[in-house]
């Protein structure tokens, strides 16, 4: 096929002839129009825009105020709660009130305050809002229900209209939640080996002897503790643990409630209860005689303890609740505390003297003796004229830490019993002296003592004390807190032993077995000559001397009777020849 030879592009016709000046005015009114209608097209647009994630981020009114209200239920943050209510509501139940009204409202659940969930508000038209909760009980179980809350306009801002009976699900306005219960048989107190100390209504015994000095008494509800029984669901009329162990396990003892909890005339959930436990109790019988014994009637506190797992064994008298001066037996916190801090040692020291003067006072030695030594020597003597100065050359703070690692200034794992203090700021040389041998503002218990005694027993390590025996059990030897150092505990243990053997507290030695103590006289009135005017006391452990932890503590406090030596060893002797037969 030929090639065509290349041909001219065909022209297009030539367009009609248009007046130029009529062509130029109209292009100029459409481009005109065009500019003008782009920008109003976009603004349009972007309003459109902006208004839409406006609404959406906004929400429907009153949801965030729900929404905060909701998530600070699950807090019990009353005071973000009632920032949420309409003026009107805020005057009329002010934030107390409303925090008032609320944890009555829970306490009548038996609920704690952290134990409601609030879930996600829906919205249920109107200026309504569905809130759904779950709220823990103590004894009804968990309660599942939602509150209804009303928000209105309140000036420029939409709050919630808050009514008491929105305190809790399913109350109907006007509607309040009310508890009807009752207690089941109270549980059994037994010995460690298993003799009923206290059982039935009447809370008899097969060991009166031993059940009249540590069962305590039941009787009706202290107002101090009204609040707290109400939270658990226990009637006002109830007779509940007042004193001793009957106090001490009252949670177990009392068993859970039966009945019904309503809002208004409808029951919303209900309690099956359960009786109370039977507990096994620490306490040993043959000691507990042998701490009866010790007291002959008098003033004061003994506690026997086994140092391995803070078994009480025995105690007798105001042993947990009378606070007195402990004398020279807080000379083992002070010394473990100059031990510790390298301001003495057993190469340490000190002049023989009668006394000394601290801050222009002076402090004897008991009966004017004159001593000192080693610092061994000057603990078995129990030389204030040595552990006076030590106590200041320590210092306020350092004293006051070697305490509270023993367990002062904490409370007690036992319910009801006081807390042994020592002041945090102690003033000069002299009140620091004074509190470094047992006297000026520090305060103890004989079983805060005795805890002292058991934790150089331990090497050092705190044990928790207990009366339940499934506690003690479960406590090994090597628990606990390391309070002072393992090397300073066998150095008191060592002194402690001097204390026996040749000190002040040979009335303690038991034939055939070393015994570690410390003696304490502490004056409730100086100077007097009068035995009257001393408490005594003596705490210690047994054996000692040995790699095994020993097995027996003991403390003694008599009041008002005379030296620690005299009085209180030989009583602490007898209490300890009880648990070591035992051993």
């Amino acid at each position: 096929m030929s090639e065509k030879p290349n041909q001219p592009r065909p022209t297009r016709a030539a367009a009609a002839p248009r007046s130029k000046a009529k062509l130029t005015e109209a292009q100029k009114r459409n481009d005109l129009l065009r500019r003008r209608a782009i920008p109003v097209a976009l603004v349009a647009g972007l309003a459109f825009l902006f208004g839409a994630i406006a609404g959406a981020s906004s929400g429907s009114a009153g949801e965030d105020e729900v929404r905060a209200y909701a998530q600070a239920w699950s807090k019990a943050d009353w005071a973000t709660m009632h920032a949420q209510l309409t003026t009107q509501a805020q005057k009329s139940t002010p934030l107390l009130d409303f925090a008032q009204s609320n944890r009555t409202t829970l306490a009548t659940a038996t609920a704690a305050e952290r134990s409601v969930r609030a879930g996600e508000p829906k919205e249920a038209g109107d200026g309504r809002w569905r809130v759904p909760l779950t709220i823990r009980t103590r004894i009804f179980g968990t309660v599942r229900g939602e509150v209804v809350l009303q928000t209105v306009e309140d000036g420029d801002n939409t709050r919630i209209a808050w009514i008491p009976s929105n305190a809790f699900p399913d109350l109907r306005p006007g509607q309040q939640l009310t508890r009807n219960t009752t207690m089941p048989e109270r549980g059994s107190l037994l010995t460690k080996d298993g003799q009923v100390l206290a059982e039935g209504a009447a809370r008899t015994s097969s060991i009166p002897a031993v059940s009249n000095e540590v069962v305590g008494q039941i009787g009706p509800i202290p107002v101090e503790r009204a609040l707290e029984t109400n939270a658990l669901g226990i009637p006002p009329d109830a007779q509940v643990g007042i004193s001793g162990l009957e106090l001490i396990f009252q949670p177990q003892l009392a068993g859970r409630p039966s009945g019904t909890l309503r809002a208004g005339d409808r029951v919303i959930a209900r309690s099956a209860g359960s009786s109370g436990e039977k507990v096994r109790t620490t306490i040993v019988p043959s000691v507990e005689q042998a701490a009866i014994s010790a007291m002959t009637g008098r003033q004061g506190g003994v506690v026997a303890m086994n140092p391995r797992n803070g078994a009480i064994e025995a105690f007798a008298g105001q042993a947990f609740s009378l606070l007195q001066p402990p004398g020279s037996t807080f000379k083992v916190v002070s010394t473990a505390g100059a031990l510790d801090a390298g301001v003495a040692s057993t190469k340490s020291t000190y002049p023989f003297m009668s006394g000394i003067e601290l801050s222009g006072f002076r402090i004897s030695n008991a009966g004017g003796e004159v001593c000192g030594g080693t610092l061994g020597e000057a603990f078995a003597e129990s030389c204030n004229s040595v552990f006076a100065p030590l106590g200041a050359k320590l210092g306020e703070a350092k004293l006051v830490a070697a305490a509270q690692r023993f367990g002062f200034n904490r409370i007690s794992p036992i319910p009801g019993a006081a807390q042994s203090t020592i002041p945090l700021e102690l003033g000069d040389d002299l009140n620091v002296g004074s509190s470094a041998i047992g006297q000026g503002q520090v305060q103890a218990s004989t079983l805060q003592m005795t805890l002292v005694a058991a934790t150089v027993a331990r090497r050092g390590r705190l044990v928790t004390p207990t009366l339940s025996q499934a506690k003690a059990d479960q406590t090994k030897a090597s628990s606990g807190a390391q309070a002072i150092k393992a090397s300073t505990a066998k150095i008191l243990e060592r002194f402690m032993i001097g204390v026996v053997r040749g000190g002040t507290g040979t009335a303690a030695a038991i034939p055939g077995v070393t015994v570690a103590g410390k003696t304490g006289t502490a004056e409730l009135r100086s100077p007097s000559e009068n035995p009257e005017d001393t408490d005594a006391w003596f705490i210690a452990f047994a054996p000692a001397g040995k790699e095994k932890i020993a097995s027996s503590a003991v403390g003694v406090m008599f009041v008002g009777a005379g030296t620690g030596g005299e009085t209180a060893a030989p009583a602490a002797q007898g209490v300890l020849s009880a648990m070591l037969a035992r051993r």
